[in-house]
Parts: C-alpha cells; structure tokens; sequence
C-alpha cells in the first residue's frame, strides 16, 4: 500500500493513490472526502464512491466549540456504511488537513481501521485519476469503537500546566503554523484571511515546525529518514512527549499523524483549542520576537 522505500513506522495508516485506483470497488472499503468547503471540491468531483464527511458539519459538535462526540461518531459511520470488517480511507482538500483532523478524531473515539490517501484529493486530480459527481447511499452499518484514548487529545490547562517542562526541554510543543504566523506577523493564514486571533505570536517554548516541511511538492509524506532529520534536529525527539498545535487543530493532526504513525513517537498529543483559543485566552502567556 505503501512505497517500502518509505519505511514509516506505521504503513498501515497510509495508502497510495495507485493502489485506491485499483481497490475502488471492493465492497470491504468505504472512501471519504473530508472537506473544508464540500461546494468547491466535493460537490465538483470526488473519487467514485466516496461519501462526504463536511469538516464542520459531520467532524464538529453542532453547538459547542468541541470535536464531534463519541456518540456522533458512531452515527457517522452508520450513515456511511462503516461496520466491523470495514476499511475506512480518509483523503481531502487543503493537502489532506482536515483529512488528517478526521483521522485523529476517530481514532481518538476508538475507531481502528481507518487510513489517509496519500497525496490526497491533490494529488489524485494531477495523476487525471476518475472523478464523479455521484453521490453514493450505502446501507446502514453497526460499527464498533473501542474505548476513547484521551492520551491522544490536551486541552489549555494543561498545556500551561506543562510550560515549565517545555522550558527545561523534557517536553516540545510544536507550533506547526507558517512562520509569520509564529513571530506574530500575521494573525491568520493565507487559506483564512478573514479568520483571526486577538493576539499573534505563540505559545512560550514552542519550536516552529510548519507542518508543509513534512510533505512534497505533491503532498504525499516526504520519506521516514527525511522526516527523522527534520524533527529531531530540532530538538523532537521519540522519548519525550510531544503536543502539536496550530490555529484550529487541522495543520497539528497533520503533523500529529506524522510523528505518531509514520516516525512512530510514542506520546505524541494533538492540542486543538490551538491558537484560536490560546491567542483569545484572557492572561494566557505568549511569545513574540
């Protein structure tokens, strides 16, 4: 499924395209495009007999600024089809960002078999593979979550709680954001011009570590040698924990998944509050040059 060349700690999780085109109509699989705006991507072509997964609608509570529930988990996959003995593949827009956000939010409420695409929607389109404006109806499914891992997820107290340990170095928070989003330059990225904090800067102790250094030219994951080179020079390495963050928990499940599955880091924590929350917290510390 994936390049051996790559050699990731983890290959299970990832698939290649090429092999997703010769797989498309095995019925132990269920595709799912996971998208930012569905009306500029899915609804103009996606791969044939994947569902929709809306980020904001099906991956987020309804109400609340909070991940979906365990509860609503389980109601998504029922709608798309997924029961025991599925294979859930997760691709999507923005290089696969909110595909990887998905990810991280199954796999946190216990679901298993669940892999991203590698390269994405992106990558997918430039090989001219098949698209389709179909949308598929799959019949009901009943699937099975193992027990919540809340290893997986931190919240803002307890990334403050640990600034301390950040600093004396047993701990690296990872700011996965651009770098003018880092130093503060910028309160947003390009992708959401209009979508700001009240402050910019970062997290005190954060190293910068964009989450794009991990990827090539075409999205696809850059090798397991190249991607140990660029963590752990500076300074992130497999025996101390690591917490990703970036604006809305999307770019730091990217990177969340690259240090967890492909490199293999053992307690490695995705802080999605992100910056939306920590830039916006009354006396929360930051960090500006």
């Amino acid at each position: 499924m994936t390049p051996p060349e790559k050699n990731y700690a983890h290959p299970e999780t990832l698939v290649e395209t090429a092999w997703v085109a010769e797989h498309l109509a095995d019925p132990r699989l269920r595709i799912a495009e996971v998208d930012y705006d569905p009306s500029a991507n899915y609804a103009l072509g996606h791969l044939p007999g994947a569902v929709l997964f809306d980020w904001r609608k099906d991956i987020n509570d309804p109400v609340r600024r909070d991940i979906l529930s365990r509860e609503g988990v389980a109601a998504l996959l029922t709608r798309a089809g997924v029961g025991p003995g599925t294979t859930l593949l997760l691709y999507g827009d923005f290089n696969n960002w909110f595909a990887a956000f998905a990810f991280w939010v199954l796999t946190h409420h216990g679901v298993k078999d669940v892999r991203l695409i590698n390269g994405g929607r992106k990558k997918w389109i430039e090989e001219d593979r098949p698209l389709t404006k179909e949308v598929p109806s799959y019949p009901a499914a009943t699937p099975r979550l193992d027990p919540t891992d809340e290893k997986l997820r931190v919240f803002h107290d307890y990334v403050r709680d640990v600034l301390p340990k950040v600093k004396a170095g047993s701990e690296v928070l990872v700011d996965v954001r651009g770098p003018k989003e880092f130093t503060g330059e910028v309160t947003a990225p390009p992708e959401y011009p209009t979508e700001h904090a009240q402050r910019g800067g970062h997290i005190p102790g954060a190293t910068n570590i964009p989450w794009a250094q991990a990827v090539n030219e075409n999205g696809t994951f850059k090798s397991r040698a190249e991607l140990e080179k660029l963590y752990t020079s500076k300074g992130v390495t497999p025996e101390k924990e690591v917490i990703t963050y970036c604006r809305i928990g999307e770019r730091s499940s990217h990177s969340w998944f690259v240090l967890k599955y492909l490199l293999g880091y053992p307690n490695v924590r995705n802080y999605d509050g992100s910056w939306t929350e920590w830039g916006n917290q009354i006396r929360s510390p930051i960090e500006r040059p």
